[in-house]
């Protein structure tokens, strides 16, 4: 099993829910599996109040069912809230140079070659996810 469905498993997700999140961060953000960006998206969304966290969690089983379709099968819902929210969420687990736990890398900004002086010296910190690594 890999590590980011122990995760996903750990935090509540349902396999079925875990591989749509997984699906359709792949299609929002072309990447996104290799390097994890579901692990992320999965942290955040267990963090928002019941609420929200429900209706993400409900908005990742609708899209992530449409995304087998790939990106032509999501257009329809493009201008939603859901789809804008986990567009959104999908966009920051990539680009902020995420990798989850047990992947290698390269991370995102290796891949866009995204070098700008300062970079080099930066730490990232994950921690506020609590998923280790």
């Amino acid at each position: 099993m890999p590590t980011w469905r122990k995760l996903a498993t750990r935090m509540g997700l349902d396999a079925a829910t875990a591989d749509a999140l997984e699906r359709l961060c792949e299609v929002l953000v072309p990447g996104s599996a290799r390097v994890g960006s579901a692990a992320y998206v999965e942290a955040l969304i267990e963090r928002m109040p019941d609420g929200p966290r429900e209706g993400a969690i409900a908005a990742v089983a609708a899209l992530g069912e449409l995304a087998r379709g790939g990106a032509g099968a999501l257009a329809e819902r493009a201008a939603t809230p859901d789809f804008q929210m986990l567009r959104a969420l999908a966009i920051e687990a990539y680009y902020s140079d995420y990798l989850a736990p047990g992947r290698d890398g390269p991370g995102a900004w290796e891949e866009i070659d995204f070098r700008p002086p300062g970079t080099a010296a930066l730490r990232k910190d994950f921690s506020f996810l609590g998923l280790g690594g």
